[in-house]
């Protein structure tokens, strides 16, 4: 038990050493620094080896969090490492995690962000940076608070630009330079 709990600890530090230095770092969501200072960021490693097992993880962390005071925890990363290496098998999955979401009755409440290594958009290139935006160091499915974020969106005065923002700082940062970032797995295994 000892090896699967000291995996665990690396692939949090790992996780979150991606947040500070890439999500906060360069500011890729300017909402992420608060709830991270504040320690409102609850890190959960699945031990889930299929796609059901890892159903039943996501139906627990929802209705933790959708339980859990928002001023204990705001927000969850649920960090599968044995599951969903593949991007394709990740985005598939996609559609079954907002299943859960709707079937838990939390549609509305929750939402659900997607982050994986292999983060590719719609139509982009693979070695296109903006993909960078979404990358991180192992498949992780972000549940937020669906009313945090109407707050800090609300505070932001221009949220719809983020995105556009973050294509610019990584255009200007460049491969090379996420790559000095040193914000991913340590040893990951490719599918």
């Amino acid at each position: 038990m000892t090896g699967t709990s000291d995996r665990h600890t690396e692939i949090i530090a790992a996780t979150r050493n991606w947040l500070e230095r890439a999500v906060i770092g360069l500011n890729l969501c300017p909402f992420a620094k608060a709830v991270h200072v504040k320690g409102q960021v609850r890190y959960v490693v699945s031990a889930a080896q299929t796609d059901n097992a890892l159903l039943d993880d996501l139906e627990r962390e929802l209705r933790f969090l959708a339980d859990a005071a928002p001023e204990a925890v705001d927000t969850s990363l649920l960090i599968t490492p044995d599951v969903l290496a593949d991007f394709a098998a990740f985005t598939d999955f996609l559609d079954l995690a907002e299943v859960v979401l709707r079937h838990q009755g939390l549609a509305g409440v929750l939402q659900i962000a997607s982050f994986h290594p292999d983060y590719i958009f719609a139509d982009a290139p693979a070695e296109d940076i903006a993909n960078y935006t979404n990358r991180a160091p192992y498949p992780t499915l972000h549940l937020i608070r669906e009313a945090s974020l109407a707050r800090a969106t609300a505070a932001f005065p221009d949220a719809a630009d983020i995105y556009r923002r973050n294509i610019e700082t990584l255009q200007r940062l460049g491969i090379e330079g996420w790559r000095a970032l040193a914000v991913g797995a340590a040893a990951r295994p490719k599918p």
